[in-house]
């Protein structure tokens, strides 16, 4: 799945995201683009889930 999260501009908070995504799947495949504010991600885990999670990170995501 392809997010856009605006809040996310610095290496730390791609780190950020990488450890809430991996905290509902442990091995989700995750690249973060802090530049272009964006994540690609490979997960089991549903969506919404990730959405959630990212929200409550202080990194609310977008569906691109």
């Amino acid at each position: 799945m392809e997010l856009r999260i605006e809040g996310m501009s610095c290496g730390g908070c791609a780190k950020s995201v990488t450890k809430a995504i991996q905290s509902v799947d442990s091995a989700a495949r995750v690249e973060a683009n802090p530049a272009e504010r964006s994540v690609r991600v490979e997960t089991s885990a549903a969506q919404a889930a990730i959405l959630r999670v990212l929200e409550q990170a202080g990194y609310p995501a977008t569906v691109s």
